[in-house]
């Protein structure tokens, strides 16, 4: 999308305002008449150059346009809006700076519009003027400083993954060999299940993928999400695809169980597991989920049972 300062638009602001002064670069008004003619102008209503709705520009406005184009050898030029320095934002003292980069940190997760809410507050009486909303939104955006969403647990760890993922590079990787590495993962279905029994229960899926080929060694659903039926789901895998080198999980109970790391030993899968509260290092299953609930699921729409 173009932005006011995208060459198509400048050449249509300047053209705009060079219609709105040129009758008075044509016949320039007597000494002393200026005034009254550029508020001829300012109580005019004109056509916005992008959105073609009836827009009105002040008498200053107008007045710097026509002083600009007057003292000019090309008028339509000295209309064009000049591009923005990027990086630089005069309006924006270092206090200010200092203050709003304090409160991003402890409230990374408000808009731009709350920030400039509480910088008129934390400023009054400071001296400080307070930026505009657009300037302090592109200030965030230039800084990087975009709006974050909350941790869903509010737990040390939680906020320590949320603070590495921020400041660490994160790369993706696939590695060169199949059953190098494989991944494996519980997903919570979305959809209840009646049961034998009468009762209605939440499936999970365990999902077992290999890293390189993204084939799926094994799916299956179970009632829980236990070491016994992730046992057995990963036997089911060993047994029609062979053992892998490697098998990359979360940290979940089921997971870290004795009866799953003792039995890789003695397999001689190394076992990997990602960091706490860090679902984008096993992203290539969590992607997998994302067509479970958006191919797989939604052909069940209709079916009661």
């Amino acid at each position: 999308m173009n932005t006011p300062t995208d060459p198509p638009q400048r050449d249509r602001w300047a053209r705009l305002r060079f219609s709105i002064i040129g009758p008075l670069l044509a016949a320039p008004p007597a000494p002393g008449e200026v005034h009254g003619a550029l508020a001829t102008l300012a109580a005019r209503t004109w056509r916005h150059p992008i959105s073609g709705q009836d827009v009105r520009f002040g008498l200053s406005t107008i007045e710097r346009w026509y002083y600009a184009a007057r003292s000019a050898a090309d008028p339509i030029a000295a209309l064009r809006d000049r591009p923005r320095p990027r990086g630089r934002f005069a309006s924006l003292s270092p206090g200010v700076i200092d203050t709003l980069v304090q409160q991003y940190r402890e409230h990374p997760g408000w808009t731009a519009q709350l920030h400039v809410d509480n910088l008129r507050a934390a400023l009054a009486g400071t001296g400080l003027s307070v930026p505009s909303y657009p300037t302090v939104r592109r200030y965030l955006k230039a800084q990087g400083m975009f709006r974050q969403a909350a941790p869903k647990r509010t737990s040390a760890g939680a906020v320590l993954a949320r603070d590495r993922l921020e400041h660490r590079e994160v790369r993706s990787f696939e590695l060169d060999h199949v059953s190098a590495l494989w991944h494996l993962d519980f997903h919570h279905g979305a959809r209840r299940v009646l049961t034998r029994a009468g009762t209605w229960e939440k499936p999970f899926l365990l999902g077992i993928l290999d890293d390189r080929s993204r084939l799926v060694c094994h799916l299956q659903w179970y009632l829980d999400e236990s070491a016994q039926s992730l046992v057995h789901g990963l036997s089911q895998a060993f047994m029609k695809r062979g053992l892998p080198r490697a098998l990359m999980t979360d940290n979940g109970a089921a997971m870290l169980a004795d009866e799953t790391v003792s039995g890789l030993n003695r397999l001689g899968v190394l076992h990997q597991t990602t960091l706490p509260y860090s679902p984008y290092q096993n992203a290539k299953q969590e992607s997998f989920w994302g067509r479970i609930e958006g191919r797989l699921m939604p052909m069940l729409e209709g079916e009661p049972a």
